[in-house]
């Protein structure tokens, strides 16, 4: 349907209810002279500088005195519209302002818009749209500690007050502040849950002594592989097994375990020095000794072949004679025999065996008295009278057997003579 049909009288219709030459004031439209400019048909896009136009006559009508919606003959109205512009601009500047923030170094902020996670900003000077975004920032360098303590169930059915102390650090901050409620308290119920499922795994004298570092590692596992699945935006850093202490009902007891504990220790390490220190010794020894009986071989083994090749360079003397060679070796065993002994026996080719103690003689000898030698003889043979030797008599060993030496050579001279 057309808007302007012709026969109107040159009244062209307005499709807002007004006419062209109504003066814009039928059926509430404020638009007849911008329509009388265009001439009369022209129907393109509105204005914008004649929309703000007419928005400041309206905030200008609102502050002056007069109620209509046009008070062109109020002098105050232009003013009223300056002061209302001018409020406008001051709450934009503010509001524009008030956008600017700081993020620290540390920290990382997370922007929400209407409640809804946008995007993280980095430190510095940012800015945001006042009312529409919000930032919360988040420190993600900080080490941060989380204190888990309570009285356990050990395996062996006992009771221990455990203390932990747990670091960690947010490296997420978006799963940090919107994947669970409080990642804090989640990360402490999960640490509780993790020391008491490790706690139960070890019995009591265990906890309390050796197992310490066993039991930190195997609680910092457990937490690791509970809070992962949650997606925390948190990373552990290091879990410290501060104290494990029995109940204090029977702390006096497990004090003197542990005492007792402490001194088999002590023991056994004073029996490992022991050994440490004595075992060498012996092991010196036996090696000391093993040395020796090798030596002892070796010098038997060698006296032996010098004993079996001098026996092979007397076998012609014997064969050539056997009577003077017999005795001659007699002699020399019996010289090597008694070399060490105080006691001389002399044979003097009778039947009397005369036995001097020379040991006495010569005690007797120094101090001027005579000494009577015992005899051992037959009962009818006279017991032969020994007076005191002379000075010149010589009554050592070597010089007896020095004269049987020679009385042998000397029968052998004979008998080879005889011969």
């Amino acid at each position: 349907m057309a808007w302007n049909q012709p026969g109107n009288n040159g009244q062209d219709r307005d499709p807002w209810g007004g006419s062209k030459n109504d003066g814009g004031n039928s059926g509430g439209n404020n638009n007849n002279g911008n329509n009388n400019n265009r001439g009369g048909r022209d129907q393109g896009p509105p204005d914008l500088d004649d929309i703000f136009r007419k928005l400041s006559k309206k905030l200008g009508g609102l502050g002056g005195k007069g109620t209509g919606s046009s008070n062109s003959g109020n002098p105050r109205a232009p003013m009223g519209g300056k002061v209302v512009g001018l409020a406008v601009a001051a709450v934009v500047v503010i509001w524009a302002a008030s956008g600017f923030y700081t993020i620290k170094e540390a920290e990382r902020g997370v922007v929400t818009r209407f409640g809804k996670f946008s995007h993280l900003v980095q430190p510095g000077l940012n800015w945001k749209p006042t009312f529409v975004d919000e930032v919360t920032p988040v420190n993600v360098e900080s080490v941060r500690e989380l204190a888990a303590s309570g009285v356990m169930l050990t395996s062996d059915e006992n009771v221990v007050r455990v203390e932990m102390n747990v670091q960690y650090r947010v490296t997420n901050p978006e799963e940090y502040l919107f994947n669970v409620t409080n990642a804090d308290d989640s990360l402490r119920q999960a640490t509780d849950s993790a020391l008491r499922a490790v706690i139960g795994k070890y019995s009591m004298d265990k906890i309390l002594t050796e197992g310490r570092t066993i039991i930190r590692t195997d609680t910092q596992k457990v937490l690791d592989e509970t809070i992962k699945p949650y997606k925390m935006g948190l990373t552990v850093l290091d879990v410290n097994f501060q104290a494990a202490r029995p109940p204090e009902e029977v702390r006096a007891a497990f004090d003197k375990a542990i005492a007792a504990r402490e001194k088999e220790q002590q023991s056994i390490r004073e029996a490992e020095g022991y050994v440490n220190k004595v075992q060498p010794e012996a092991n010196g020894k036996a090696q000391r000794i093993l040395e020796d009986a090798k030596a002892y071989k070796d010098k038997t083994i060698l006296e032996a072949q010098g004993d079996v090749g001098r026996l092979a360079l007397l076998l012609p003397e014997y064969k050539a004679s056997p009577q003077i060679t017999r005795e001659r070796l007699y002699l020399e065993t019996m010289e090597h025999v008694l070399e060490n002994s105080r006691k001389v026996l002399i044979d003097d080719k009778s039947n009397n065996l005369m036995v001097l103690p020379l040991d006495q003689l010569m005690r007797g000898g120094k101090s001027g008295t005579t000494t009577t030698p015992s005899t051992d003889m037959d009962s009818a043979s006279p017991a032969p009278s020994v007076t005191k030797p002379s000075s010149n008599v010589d009554l050592s060993g070597d010089s007896v057997m020095d004269q049987r030496r020679a009385n042998a050579q000397r029968n052998d001279t004979n008998r080879q003579g005889g011969e």
